[in-house]
């Protein structure tokens, strides 16, 4: 990789408040000390940048997420699809990007109809975290409304060995800092389409869904890869997506297991070269 593609991978724009860009860094530079030897030394190590990034719907506040300043109008898109804000790209009119002294500022204009069941859900919503449910008041705010997904293909076993060797290859932002998530659309030989970087694994798929959407790739056959745990939370935004198919990289945990049996969802785990563990729906793995 030359360095101005470098470059291009660990900065994105925000408009700033007087209409002019302003570049973000999502890799800083820190001097750091290192021992190493039984001798100590100065350095300058890739530290990832962490922002906080908040997404206001119709001039309303809705949640602010610790994120990698990259690919933030993707962000928005994916989070609203898979947290139910919007039931498809087309209630997204607008979004927009500014940097402000305490972080960006996503702005997001949606449907009239969206915006009301929005309010609607915020009135029993005392907060969000990227964690998932932390600030939800009863048991029914936990999960969102899910059917099943629509995934009539198969792939096999050589496919998802094969996107699991090369993941690395495709996250810039990891080799360099050593700090991100990826979350990657394979299509069913393994080859990787898309990869999507940041701090939290539910920016990195929420990046992905948001790509996917914008270049029209969310119907096409494919299976996500994701190089963390398969929490609830993934398992959770992938039916909201239609992802037919989730391939962890960790372990899933029972909810998430719980929620591909209810879908539908192929769920993968603990992928490793030569190795993977299959919890559920497997008829769509080819023997």
């Amino acid at each position: 990789m030359n360095k101005n593609s470098e470059q291009s991978l660990i900065r994105d724009k925000a408009a700033a408040g007087d209409g002019q860009s302003a570049v973000v860094e999502s890799v800083v530079e820190r001097g750091v000390e290192v021992w190493q030897n039984q001798k100590s030394s100065s350095s300058v190590d890739n530290i990832i940048n962490e922002v906080a990034v908040a997404l206001v719907y119709n001039g309303v506040s809705h949640a602010v997420m610790m994120a990698t300043p990259l690919n933030l109008e993707a962000f928005a898109l994916g989070f609203s699809l898979t947290e139910g804000i919007v039931d498809c790209a087309a209630d997204i009119y607008e979004i927009q990007v500014d940097s402000i002294d305490e972080g960006i500022e996503v702005s997001v204009t949606i449907s009239s109809q969206c915006f009301a069941r929005l309010k609607d859900k915020r009135r029993n919503l005392s907060g969000r975290t990227g964690c998932g449910i932390c600030g939800a008041e009863s048991l029914q705010q936990v999960h969102l409304s899910l059917s099943k997904v629509i995934a009539d293909f198969c792939i096999s076993h050589e496919a998802i060995d094969r996107a699991t060797r090369d993941l690395n290859n495709h996250q810039p932002l990891q080799e360099l800092t050593g700090a991100t998530h990826g979350a990657a659309w394979c299509n069913v030989e393994g080859k990787q389409l898309l990869v999507c970087e940041d701090v939290g694994r539910h920016n990195a798929l929420d990046k992905l869904v948001g790509l996917l959407l914008s270049q029209e790739l969310i119907s096409q056959e494919g299976f996500l890869l994701i190089s963390s745990r398969a929490s609830y939370e993934i398992l959770q935004k992938s039916a909201m997506a239609n992802i037919g198919i989730v391939v962890a990289m960790s372990a899933p945990t029972s909810l998430a297991i719980d929620i591909a049996d209810q879908t539908g969802i192929t769920l993968i785990g603990f992928s490793r070269e030569n190795r993977h563990v299959v919890y559920s729906n497997s008829a769509r793995l080819l023997s």
